[in-house]
């Protein structure tokens, strides 16, 4: 096979110009194969395929300098950069990254997980070239939504003060995950219908071109070309808005012509100054099903069957937190008409998709922006609304300053559905949800929450609204075991949960570790671990703050020794917050913390990094026998 012979970009420029189309469909199979057994995000690969072979044809890597925007697309650039071999292993324990990661290659120049980052890297690699006197190109690929992030447009409103070359692809292919929302949408539509825009301006450029004029006839020739375009595409929707920010817009160009592509490229070169570069593509290019349903093939979490793109499900599947909160969500703004939800571009991975076929007037997608969604929650909160920002955990960080400023400070009733808090598995260490504890418990008005299974989820969202004030609901990625069935008792403000009763030493549980928790008592009770009557008591935290200072109090009464589980980082997480309260308290009990250490934790299965990290029922229960058996010794002395 032609791929074979690829492990640099100077194998891709060796290639006869009619192998670069067998390249493109060898590397399509692969993609879809390989995707097929790990999951990960195969649609927006197979729509970069062709741009990404034209890069690596006319830029002279590593020495350019290549940013990819979330860099989930960078899947044939890894193909094409050395790392063909390993490229069965992606998203496994120990393989290569779903995401650029500078520790993994030479070729990735920037580390990325989070939307729009990428002209603000480029343009800082760019500053740093100019004052070496170094000549590389610099290149940000822009694309799948990122340009509905504000980072993007402050980032674009910098740089196109460059006097220097400086490239940004805009690799528009209509869509985030979901479709793109939004005036820009709207915006870059009409410039996909515009080609002609181009055509007068490449005319009066070659008729003015060979004219000897002076600076002040060449500034007027400007503004009558600018003044062309807004004839050719009225008003406001214009390349414009690019060439006001200081960019030379070229474009729309087919983002399947290898050619066309390779030619824009080497002209963009040649532009002095920075270069808005418009490339069209396909999401799911090459891949029937994958064209069909970009959204579903976004990002896949299953394996499927590449004769027919069908998803192979597991069949003992459990309905998800994410799907109890969707049935919650449903349930509270049926009883509510002031109700809201807000999500910032995952209406389908954060389930709230459901929410919006049901209350589609109550509904907000406001693209890649969180921080514009939480302030305006905050907004909403202040005339009466009751919203509730559906965001991931790892993504709810890029709104800090608005939780803070606009939330927390004014005191406002905006609950913050938190998915995907804990270990997320092969997404690796950008999208890990192992820090909102910390960086919320800290915030006077705010509440953290956390059920112990899907269903304790929507009692505990009525009692988040019930509130008035700032409410943080966390939940992990997939579903507890469903083994344990104890009943779901009221949710009381600031009260956690006693589920067994025992002496000695209690185990405080956040959120599913109580799960592992209820694992870790069943073994004890087996009297595989030892004496069958030595148990500890187990109990449900439900809130990481306020934590339960009277059950500590009650606790130091027969208990000597407490041992908490948390699916987050141990440095200011919910174990933190016991030990403060122990300590401001003078309790004089012994705390031993099982979570995170203070580590990136890298992709592999949620087994895994549990398991790495003493989250799992048998060292929980050996942990409760050694606790025991150093409480005893304690007694003796």
């Amino acid at each position: 096979m032609l791929i074979e012979r690829i492990d640099s970009p100077a194998d891709v420029k060796a290639l006869a110009h009619d192998e670069l189309e067998v390249l493109a469909r060898e590397i399509r199979d692969m993609l879809v194969v390989t995707c097929s057994r790990n999951g990960g995000h195969l649609a927006p690969n197979l729509g970069v395929v062709e741009l990404t072979i034209a890069l690596h044809r006319v830029l002279n890597l590593p020495v350019d300098r290549l940013v990819w925007d979330v860099s989930h697309q960078t899947y044939v650039h890894k193909i094409l950069t050395g790392r063909r071999e390993r490229f069965a292993t992606l998203r496994q324990g120990g393989g290569i990254s779903g995401f650029s990661m500078r520790s993994e290659s030479e070729y990735d120049h920037f580390g990325a997980g989070h939307a729009s980052t990428s002209v603000s890297a480029a343009y800082g690699m760019a500053i740093a070239r100019d004052l070496a006197g170094g000549d590389e190109t610099v290149v940000a690929v822009l694309g799948d939504g990122a340009l509905t992030g504000g980072l993007a447009y402050e980032a674009l409103n910098n740089a196109g003060q460059l006097k220097s070359n400086f490239i940004v692809i805009l690799n528009d292919n209509e869509m985030s995950i979901a479709p793109n929302v939004g005036s820009i949408a709207s915006y870059l539509s009409i410039l996909r219908s515009k080609p002609l825009v181009n055509f007068v301006r490449e005319r009066a450029k070659d008729v003015f071109g060979h004219i000897p004029f002076g600076g002040a006839a060449r500034k007027a020739i400007a503004s009558a070309e600018m003044g062309a375009m807004r004839f050719v595409a009225p008003a406001e929707k214009t390349a414009v808005i690019f060439e006001e920010l200081g960019f030379r817009y070229l474009g729309p160009f087919d983002g399947h012509n290898i050619d066309a592509l390779a030619a824009a490229l080497e002209t963009a070169k040649g532009v002095h100054g920075p270069v808005l570069l418009h490339v069209r593509t396909i999401k799911g290019k090459g891949y029937e099903p994958a064209e069909k349903d970009a959204r579903t093939f976004h990002g896949l979490s299953n394996a499927f069957d590449v004769e027919n793109g069908k998803l192979e499900l597991k069949p003992d599947a459990r309905p998800t937190f994410s799907d109890a909160f969707a049935q919650a969500m449903n349930a509270v703004a049926a009883a509510n008409p002031k109700v809201i939800g807000i999500t910032a571009a995952m209406p389908d991975g954060t389930k709230l998709s459901k929410f919006a076929k049901q209350f589609p007037e109550r509904f907000f997608d406001v693209g890649i922006a969180e921080a514009h969604a939480v302030c305006m929650a905050a907004g909403a909160a202040t005339s009466g609304l009751q919203p509730i920002c559906a965001i991931y955990s790892t993504f709810l960080q890029r709104a800090y300053d608005q939780i803070v400023h606009d939330v927390c400070v004014q005191n406002l009733p905006v609950v913050f559905a938190m998915d995907r808090a804990g270990l997320v598995g092969d997404d690796g260490p950008t999208h890990m949800g192992l820090y909102d504890v910390a960086y919320l418990r800290t915030l006077p008005n705010m509440t953290v929450m956390a059920p112990r299974n899907e269903d304790e989820v929507l009692p505990m969202l009525e009692h988040a609204l019930s509130l008035g004030t700032p409410v943080a609901l966390r939940y992990p990625r997939g579903s507890t075991s469903g083994r344990h069935t104890d009943p779901i008792t009221p949710v009381e403000h600031g009260r956690a949960e006693v589920l067994r009763r025992g002496a000695g030493v209690a185990i405080l549980a956040l959120g599913n570790t109580v799960d592992l928790a209820l694992d870790a008592y069943d073994l004890l009770a087996s009297g595989e671990f030892g004496p069958s009557d030595r148990l500890p008591t187990v109990v449900n935290a439900r809130f990481a703050k306020p934590v339960d200072a009277g059950l500590l109090e009650e606790l130091r009464r027969d208990h000597g020794r407490i041992l908490t589980l948390e699916e987050h980082a141990l440095a200011g997480g919910f174990g933190s917050a016991v030990v403060e309260s122990v300590s401001d308290r003078g309790m004089g009990l012994y705390v031993e913390r099982i979570g995170i250490a203070d580590v990136l934790v890298q992709h592999d299965s949620q087994a895994r990094q549990r398991a790495l990290f003493g989250l799992s029922a048998e060292n929980i229960a050996r942990r409760v026998v050694r606790a025991f058996e150093d409480r005893r010794q304690e007694i003796i002395r």
